[in-house]
């Protein structure tokens, strides 16, 4: 199953190591789910992820992120997109497209449309009780 994980999927995981989001970011690792990412997704990631206000956790995430490039398929994607009024989720709608991903895994679900193409857009609850 592929699927596409927001950056504030990463950042939850993090802060709550025992909560919905880490259970997501852990199928990742071992690789029960497929993660896909694109050059601009990763990069978004890195600066996300080593930012000061993250200092506290700066190991869960550099090991989080050193996970995720091991198992995670890159995509490069072709088309660009405007559906999101947020114009850097635009980029994970483009990851999605391009990875043909089974779900795109958001904490932000009103920056999204249910569905994009064949891409499922969910939270970490309603992924993790499907």
């Amino acid at each position: 199953m592929r699927v596409v994980l927001d950056t504030n999927i990463l950042v939850s995981a993090c802060w709550k190591p025992e909560g919905l989001e880490a259970q997501v970011t852990n199928l990742a690792r071992t690789g029960e789910i497929t993660p896909c990412i694109s050059a601009e997704l990763l990069a978004e990631y890195r600066d996300v992820l080593s930012r000061k206000k993250l200092a506290s956790v700066s190991t869960r995430a550099t090991d989080l992120l050193a996970a995720l490039e091991q198992t995670a398929i890159v995509v490069t994607p072709v088309d660009k997109v405007a559906a999101s009024a947020d114009d850097d989720d635009n980029r994970f709608l483009e990851c999605a497209a391009a990875a043909n991903a089974d779900f795109l895994i958001t904490g932000n679900l009103r920056h999204y449309p249910q569905m994009w193409e064949n891409t499922r857009i969910v939270n970490a609850r309603a992924f993790l009780s499907r």
